[in-house]
């Protein structure tokens, strides 16, 4: 008998915050610790509650040692996130009127819909925010002590997944008393969330140990790694793609190799094996890259759509152009016959789930989406093992679903769990049994799963200066880091690495929000200001003006793409 047919899916949820550490070690958004209780905590319950799901989990090494940082915090009671800080602060009295400021700046910057209406009780805080701030010079004298604890404890609460509020019997009796927290209740809160954080990478490692879920990094501080390597190839896919002013990044190379490694023995230390697989900071690649995955002995490596659209035109300029995706896309590539296998994701079904479904029912998004894979099924009957590859941030886009995506999440891993036809499953598992399948693609095209180019993070006048500012401070760590301990090199090496890192060029642009492109851009120049300071050199003074000022709206507030417009 014929075995039936399989289309194999793998789901790659990508983990990930910048390093909002400022020079004292003190976090500048809390973002990094909620997500943690929000998002990865209900991402990994999924698969903890259904034996038969399989995914893969992208953490950036950054990330995880944020949360191991977090993790000390909650156990020392030392908090360097300033809205922990206040919220274990015993009496509220004792808060500076900029602390207050802070409070109220940072603890209404959510998604309305999904996590302040539902809540009436945060609602009725919010509604008398918006009242009193019409006389902001004044806000601090009229706003008692307990409003600052009540809204303290309901922004924890409402940054909490849906899978803790289900189990936690601390944060049910919470929301229940609704307002009127004590200096107890706010303590019960912080010892949740710290058990919550402190239990959350051994979890992860669990399921991974058992076989169910597969996990990856990312160079290390989620730099655009071909960026590094070559400005030139930003015009791969823009050929009139203005570049900075410098040629290139200094050592682009050597810092590559760096990042790589520094990711790999991150990795190895939390998880106690080495990745199989690199997910490249937003899919970025290019065949120098792709030969450096190799060079350390990664699997696969993955990609968007775009980039495999036109790596197929370089490498068949004289094929015909296939007729319809599934003639290409579900299928694994290799760009040399000993390098890593290359995946590359589906743009539309990645951004339903980024962007369309949060508008559904659970129920409905999941059944859409296992009749499109259906689909797909019945239109790959010629391919001996295809391949689906789902891969999007496991963090931004839950906040705009109901529920944190719950009911839609829960559902989706039911009925492909149980599916005759499709099999769950992760990109090692598919490498190992099918990676005799792969194709040969010879010409491996550079850009990103972002519209499958790199206009994203280069080509825009803001995002070349920022390129430039930081190009001229590498040539500053070239001169003088040979003239520093090995401890300070060290230091060097690593303040150099935060500001390598994706996420402060994906904000300059004047279409994303005028509030984080000021953050973004602030702190951008603050870590750079703190290289020079460990160089024992003057910072410029170009570093004293605004890179860009923003002022757009965004989708998802400027924190996700669509892969293709």
């Amino acid at each position: 008998m014929t075995p039936a047919r399989s289309l194999h899916v793998v789901f790659c949820w990508h983990m990930h915050q910048p390093d909002y550490r400022d020079a004292q070690g003190t976090y500048r958004f809390p973002w990094t610790y909620l997500h943690a209780c929000k998002d990865y905590v209900d991402m990994v319950a999924h698969l903890e509650e259904n034996p038969l799901a399989r995914a893969v989990f992208n953490f950036v090494p950054v990330l995880v040692e944020q949360l191991d940082d977090y993790a000390e915090q909650f156990r020392t009671r030392q908090f360097r996130d300033p809205l922990l800080w206040a919220l274990a602060t015993p009496d509220l009295k004792t808060l500076a009127l900029a602390d207050r400021h802070s409070i109220l700046d940072q603890c209404f910057r959510l998604d309305p819909e999904h996590m302040l209406n539902p809540f009436p009780a945060y609602r009725r805080l919010f509604d008398l925010w918006q009242f009193i701030r019409q006389d902001a010079a004044e806000m601090g004298d009229y706003l008692s002590v307990q409003y600052l604890a009540d809204l303290l404890v309901w922004y924890h609460l409402a940054w909490t997944g849906e899978t803790l509020r289900r189990k936690s019997a601390t944060i049910q009796k919470l929301m229940a008393k609704g307002s009127g927290f004590s200096a107890a209740d706010r303590l019960a809160l912080l010892d949740c969330l710290g058990a919550t954080v402190a239990g959350l990478l051994p979890r992860y490692q669990a399921l991974a140990q058992a076989g169910r879920i597969e996990l990856s990094s990312t160079p290390y501080q989620h730099p655009i790694a071909p960026l590094l390597l070559d400005f030139r190839a930003a015009q791969d896919g823009l050929p009139d793609a203005p570049l900075p002013e410098s040629p290139q990044y200094p050592g682009g190379k050597e810092r590559v190799q760096w990042q790589l490694r520094q990711a790999l023995a991150s990795h190895r230390q939390h998880f106690s094996a080495p990745p199989r697989g690199i997910w490249p900071a937003e899919g970025g690649v290019s065949a120098e890259f792709v030969e450096l995955l190799g060079d350390e002995g990664l699997q696969w490596t993955a990609s968007g759509e775009g980039v495999l659209g036109r790596s197929l035109h370089h490498s068949f300029p004289d094929r015909s152009p296939a007729q319809g995706r599934a003639a290409y896309l579900y299928g694994a590539y290799r760009s040399t016959p000993q390098g890593p296998h290359l995946f590359f994701r589906d743009d539309s079904l990645s951004d339903r789930i980024g962007f369309d479904y949060k508008t559904w029912s659970g129920h409905d998004a999941a059944t859409d989406f296992v009749q499109r894979l259906e689909a797909i099924w019945r239109d790959t009957e010629d391919q001996p093992a295809p391949v689906v590859s789902v891969i999007l941030d496991g963090e931004n886009a839950w906040e705009y679903y109901p529920y944190n995506g719950y009911y839609f999440l829960s559902e989706l891993y039911r009925l492909l769990s149980n599916h005759p036809h499709i099999q769950l499953c992760t990109f090692a598992d598919y490498v190992r049994d099918h990676g005799d399948t792969a194709k040969a693609l010879p010409k491996l095209a550079a850009g990103s799963w972002v519209y499958g180019n790199f206009s994203t993070w280069i080509g825009d006048p803001a995002k070349n200066r920022a390129w430039d500012l930081l190009c001229h401070a590498k040539e500053a760590v070239d001169r003088k880091i040979g003239s520093f301990s090995v401890e300070r090199q060290e230091a060097i090496r690593q303040q150099l690495a935060r500001c390598e890192g994706s996420d402060w060029f994906w904000w300059f642009g004047d279409y994303n929000p005028g509030d984080a492109v000021r953050d973004f851009d602030g702190l951008y120049r603050d870590h750079l200001r703190q290289l020079y300071d460990l160089l024992e050199q003057p910072a410029p003074a170009e570093l004293d003006q605004a890179i860009s000022h923003g002022g757009g709206s965004a989708e998802a507030g400027g924190t996700m793409r669509r892969g293709h417009t």
